[in-house]
């Protein structure tokens, strides 16, 4: 049928799903292009990509990526926003069509996901993606008996080259023209009695949940089984209290009848799709394939190790030493910039607040884009190829050894870049135990917030010319501190789940996709969205952080001081001491004394609540002011590097530095991290159990690493 041009008040809405592996993402860059957004879900903090394209005739249209799930059974928090999407609950819109990506080269297994989605009775566009990678298994899919199996638009693709976008283009804008004749097949399987009776009785109940546009017999029976299935009595799934009570009262019913309800509705759909796929998929007998070749030395417990420990080197020479001239580039630029400023503007408070208060602030932040940059450009590329998977796989036996889940590899590796997304990660983990372990561990892992404070200290403590071997001595210390974070990740994990925590642990049970070349454009747009992401919310948090420490670092400013010796390191010194945050720096210096660190430290440290990077963007502020300088003046690192004690000795020796990167490797310092573990763990308790045990920790390990280095005598 030829699409009808329609006008609507508002966009069409498509949903992206399918599951983890499946090229869902890759098919909603393709389709969205460069318009693609992060923000998150209302209500919750899982993240959610949105988008839009135009069609010929259904017009603008708006498409969000659902979580890459395997099944609609809300066991895990992603599960529960797949249906909230797909269904349009908690405050989401229906979407008008789902597009649902199948991976060809597991069609069988792909088969359930879309059997569930059919049985909501919504309409459904199925993309069979990776027929490239499905040919070269020997896999061979009959399209015409698949559509006609399923009665609903089926399209081949292969998204990441593109092919078969446009006519996943064209199905949508047919299919968005005619929604009122769109195909709803419903269910493929037929229950059991024992099942159909259990589901009867839910009918009146969920006709209050029509808001939901459950208005069809099969679509009020698939969300009967989905709550019998998704609920139990501790769930926060948001139910009616009748429709609770009651579908809690089946399911007593059920167990007292010794079923297992959820292995029923599992068995019956797997044995649909076994009726089903011999017409339609057929496969060649297969040969050991390149996968299995490769996996076999990079899931090897020797030679796979080794391969693990090679590229984790290669990623941090490429964050220390690769990214220097880019680095020196950005801090070039800024002091030409401030310097610009400084001899354009006359003195006083204007010129300060732009010189000293913003850019040199935000520009010592900034400087570190490109590692940051450099560390999500290697994590896209290792999760493109599917090496994270192998990784988590070789990982995975030493951490059961210390108690860990092995689904908690892939969050603590997201915990490199930055812990609130981690932690947000955990929602995949559908055990509680397990996820409360792995969310009070991963503030642990050293978080590219933290890389520019390492990066800082250890160019200021260890040149950049000594060297142990060909690596750089920063390079190692920046490889040890990496090494030793994830170790005490893990063994924190370990030692909370033999006290506070105690579970049994389970097997690991993951699927290891094929090896694939990365799509270059999926692994740019990654780029771009975080590095707008970095600028846009980090940056706007150190900006108004920097302002606020450079006023307090200014004011209030004392006649006395400035008439003595105005302009002289000594005035300067002095003013920064009677400064507010100089004054809330001695208070605390006693405390943080015995840890190697002065009140400018203390500042940095406070300053680093907001944001850890924070703290870099602190000590420009501290430096920057004062010391004479101007637009010809040294770097930062100089400066910190001149500083002096009160009696005369080197501030920034390598005891102090080594001392400070403890702190931070431990401390919970990131004001974020903590609302997101309270929304999380829905419990402030466990929050201050965060802070308190982490806190304490960071301090007790660099009182040891200084006082321990004195003692050894260290300076």
């Amino acid at each position: 049928m030829a699409p009808t041009p329609v006008h609507r008040a508002s966009d069409f809405l498509v949903a992206v799903a399918g599951n983890p592996n499946s090229g869902k993402t890759t098919l909603f860059n393709a389709l969205t292009g460069a318009n693609a957004r992060i923000g998150n879900y209302p209500g919750i903090t899982v993240e959610i990509r949105t988008g839009h394209m135009r069609l010929p005739h259904a017009g603008r249209v708006r498409l969000i990526d659902v979580p890459g799930t395997y099944s609609l059974t809300a066991r895990s928090p992603d599960e529960e926003v797949a249906i909230n999407a797909l269904l349009g609950r908690k405050g989401l819109r229906r979407p008008d069509v789902v597009l649902l990506v199948l991976d060809g080269t597991a069609l069988e297994r792909n088969l359930y996901l879309l059997m569930q989605v059919l049985e909501f009775e919504i309409p459904v566009v199925a993309v069979v993606n990776m027929l490239d990678a499905a040919r070269d298994d020997g896999v061979d899919i009959n399209f015409d008996a698949l559509r006609k199996v399923f009665g609903i638009p089926i399209v081949g693709t292969i998204a990441r080259r593109r092919q078969g976008v446009g006519l996943v283009r064209e199905t949508l804008d047919e299919l968005l023209c005619n929604l009122d004749d769109a195909p709803r097949p419903g269910w493929q399987w037929e229950p059991a009695d024992e099942l159909t009776a259990d589901l009867e009785g839910f009918e009146e109940l969920i006709a209050e949940e029509v808001r939901f546009r459950l208005d069809t017999p099969g679509s009020r029976r698939a969300f009967a089984l989905w709550l019998l299935t998704s609920l139990h009595p501790r769930s926060e799934l948001e139910v009616r209290p009748r429709l609770r009570e009651h579908t809690l009262a089946v399911q007593e019913r059920i167990a007292a009848a010794g079923r297992d309800l959820a292995r029923e509705s599992v068995a019956a759909r797997f044995e649909a799709i076994d009726r089903i796929t011999p017409g339609i998929v057929r496969r060649q007998p297969r040969h050991r394939d390149s996968t299995e070749k490769i996996d076999s030395v990079l899931t090897h417990p020797l030679w796979g190790s080794v391969v693990f420990l090679v590229i984790m080197g290669l990623i941090f020479q490429a964050l220390f030493s690769w990214s220097d001239p880019m680095i020196g580039f950005i801090e070039n630029t800024f002091a030409r910039l401030a310097g610009l400023v400084r001899t354009s503007l006359p003195a006083g408070f204007l010129r300060g607040l732009l010189a000293d208060g913003i850019i040199s602030g935000v520009g010592a932040v900034v400087v570190f884009l490109p590692q940051i940059l450099f560390l999500f450009l290697f994590v896209s590329i290792l999760e493109g190829t599917g090496y994270l998977s192998r990784a988590a796989f070789l990982v995975d036996r030493l951490m059961n050894r210390l108690g860990l889940h092995g689904h908690a590899f892939v969050p603590m590796l997201s915990g490199y870049a930055c812990a609130i997304p981690a932690i947000m990660a955990t929602r995949t983990i559908d055990n509680t135990r397990d996820r409360l372990l792995t969310i009070l561990s991963i503030p642990l892992i050293s978080c590219s917030a933290r890389l520019p404070v390492y990066t800082l200290i250890i160019a200021l403590v260890f040149p950049a010319a000594d060297k142990i071997g060909f690596l750089s001595t920063g390079t190692l210390v920046l490889f040890v501190i990496y090494t030793l974070s994830s170790g005490m990740a893990m063994l924190a994990a370990s030692f909370l789940g033999r006290t506070v925590l105690r579970g049994e642990l389970r097997p690991l049970l993951m699927e290891l996709p094929p090896y694939r070349l990365p799509d270059p454009r999926s692994v740019l747009q990654v780029l771009l969205e975080r590095t707008a992401a970095f600028l846009t919310t980090a940056g706007s948090v150190i900006l108004v952080a920097t302002v606020v420490l450079w006023a307090m670092l200014s004011f209030p400013r004392s006649s006395l001081i400035a008439s003595e010796a105005a302009g002289t390191p000594r005035q300067h010194a002095a003013q920064l001491q009677d400064s507010f945050a100089g004054r809330i720096g001695s208070v605390l210096e006693p405390v943080l004394e015995p840890l190697g660190f002065d009140w400018k430290i203390g500042v940095g440290l406070i300053g680093a609540f907001a944001a850890r990077e924070v703290f870099v963007g602190t000590m420009g502020v501290i430096y920057g002011v004062g010391e004479g300088a101007d637009e010809e003046s040294v770097g930062l690192r100089e400066a910190m590097r001149r500083d002096r004690r009160p009696d005369g000795r080197p501030l920034w020796t390598p005891l102090t530095g080594v001392s400070l990167i403890a702190f931070f490797m431990i401390a919970m310092q990131c004001v974020s991290t903590l609302a997101v573990t309270r929304r999380e763990t829905g419990s402030w308790g466990w929050t201050l159990f965060m802070v308190g045990y982490l806190s304490t920790a960071a301090y007790l390990v660099s009182l040891l690493v200084y006082q321990g280095g004195r003692l050894l005598g260290y300076a």
